[in-house]
C-alpha cells in the first residue's frame, strides 16, 4: 500500500490509497484548485480512481463531490441521482478491486458517520476521523494495523482558551465531537501491534491544537521507535506506506 494525505483539517479532507492497480479516495473536501493540483502532483487521475469512500456529509469532507461524478461512490448517507452511489452499512464489508473495505460506525454530530478499515492481501490500514470516541468492542477490527490515520483534533487547554463559543467547545469535547490528543494516543496504545509501521495524526485543529503538541503527546506514550509518527497538514501532501510491501 501507498497513501497520500492531500488535505486534513476543518478546511477540507482528502485521502488517497493505492496499490499499483486500484486506487481508493476517502472524502473529497477542500477547494477544487487544491484537490486537482494535488492529484496532478501525485500523478493520479482523479477521474479514473476505483472508488470514492465518504465518511459523512459535512462540507469539509464532500465539497468537491462533483469531481467524482463518474466514479463509484460509497457513502453512509443518500446521494442524489446524478451520482453512482451505494449506501454502506457498518460491519458489512465490500470489495473495491483487491481491497476489502469494512465500514465502522463512529460518533459525530451528523447522522451516520463511519471510519474505514481497508485490507490488501498483505497489509491493513485504518482511517478514523470525526468522532467523539471509538467503541471498545470495535478494537478487534482496528488492532495491529500496518497504518493508522487517526484523528488528533484538539488540545483541551487550547480549545478552552480559544474564542469559540462555549456551546461549540462543549460539542467538540462531547461524545459526538472530536478526539483530543490524549484520546487519540490512549486509543492507539490499545490497538497498535507488531505489524504497525506508521501513524498519521489527522484532522488537527488550526485554532485549538498544534502539530508539535499532538506529536509530543503521541510520541511520549508510544515508545516503539520503529513506528513512524507524523502529522497531516491542511494543505500539504503527505505520502506514506510502501508499494513494495
Amino acid at each position: 500500500m501507498q497513501f497520500h494525505v492531500l488535505a486534513s483539517g476543518s478546511k477540507g479532507n482528502c485521502f488517497v490509497l493505492c496499490d499499483g492497480e486500484d486506487t481508493i479516495v476517502i472524502d473529497c473536501g477542500s477547494t477544487k484548485r487544491h484537490l486537482t493540483h494535488s492529484f496532478h502532483s501525485i500523478d493520479i487521475d482523479y477521474k479514473g480512481v476505483s472508488a470514492l469512500l465518504l465518511t459523512h456529509s459535512h462540507g469539509d469532507h464532500v465539497s468537491q463531490l462533483k469531481l467524482f461524478q463518474q466514479q463509484k461512490i460509497y457513502a453512509p448517507f443518500d446521494l442524489t441521482v446524478e451520482y453512482q452511489g451505494e449506501m454502506v452499512t457498518p460491519y458489512e464489508d465490500f470489495m473495491v478491486g483487491k481491497f476489502r473495505v469494512l465500514p465502522l460506525p463512529l460518533s459525530h454530530d451528523i447522522g451516520l458517520t463511519v471510519g474505514y478499515v481497508i485490507q490488501s492481501e498483505k497489509e491493513k490500514l485504518v482511517y478514523i476521523t470525526d468522532t467523539g470516541y471509538i467503541r471498545s468492542q470495535d478494537y478487534k477490527w482496528i488492532e495491529n494495523a500496518d497504518y493508522y490515520i487517526m484523528e488528533s483534533n484538539h488540545d483541551i487547554e487550547l480549545l478552552m482558551k480559544s474564542r469559540r463559543p462555549y456551546q461549540v467547545k462543549q460539542r467538540i469535547l462531547s461524545a459526538i465531537g472530536h478526539l483530543s490528543n490524549e484520546d487519540c494516543t490512549d486509543i492507539l496504545c490499545e490497538i497498535i501491534g507488531t505489524k504497525t509501521k506508521e501513524i498519521i495524526l489527522a484532522h488537527i485543529s488550526e485554532e485549538a491544537n498544534t502539530h508539535e503538541k499532538a506529536l509530543h503527546i503521541c510520541q511520549k506514550k508510544i515508545s516503539q521507535k520503529e513506528i513512524k509518527i507524523r502529522c497531516a497538514k491542511q494543505f500539504e501532501i503527505l505520502t506514506g506506506g510502501c508499494l513494495d510491501e
